[in-house]
């Protein structure tokens, strides 16, 4: 069991939104990714502890370079509604980050509302597990945020991918445990 205090604790939430959710391909879908965060996100706002809703959209003028091997962004930008939160996530009290880059710390004030609200650690799921949530989580233990991440809430493009990141990379910055495990005292 992972005791947390929901005064100085938030969950942050990557990328759960129309067009990224149908695209989890493991180890889980999207939907049950959803459907953990929701019930998590219940628990945090329930507890008085902040949850942030971070998802991710591009225009012309806010896209990041695009100079890469196999760059993965349309050069016109994505549709409105590849940002739109799916239905039924966001609550009354969420702090909401539209954000332009894999990490929810670039280039948004996501750290500014965080520490105004005395906020020390962050739990941290999502999708991509490998890309917003890896590049999220990195960026939070580097600005020296205490980071747990909730596994089962979490899911990339395949189960390797997720995989990867849980087994080798996440443990050298952060806890990682199941949603059921994490208690708000």
């Amino acid at each position: 069991m992972t005791t947390l205090d929901p005064g100085t604790t938030a969950l942050i939430l990557i990328d759960l939104q129309q067009g990224i959710v149908p695209h989890a391909g493991g180890p889980r879908s999207g939907d049950e990714v959803v459907a953990t965060a929701k019930t998590l996100a219940t628990r945090f706002r329930e507890a008085g502890a902040p949850v942030v809703l971070v998802h991710v959209g591009f225009t012309p003028e806010t896209l990041p370079s695009l100079n890469a091997d196999r760059p993965s962004l349309p050069p016109e930008g994505t549709p409105p509604a590849f940002s739109e939160l799916v239905p039924d996530l966001r609550q009354p009290g969420d702090i909401v980050v539209l954000k332009h880059h894999w990490g929810a710390f670039t280039g948004t004030d996501l750290d500014l509302q965080l520490r105004r609200r005395g906020v020390r650690t962050v739990v941290i799921a999502g999708i991509s597990t490998n890309m917003g949530v890896e590049s999220t989580a990195r960026s939070a233990w580097e600005l020296s945020y205490d980071v747990v991440i909730a596994e089962d809430a979490c899911a990339s493009r395949s189960a390797e991918l997720h995989g990867f990141a849980i087994e080798q990379i996440f443990p050298l910055f952060s806890r990682v445990v199941g949603s059921g495990d994490i208690r708000l005292a």
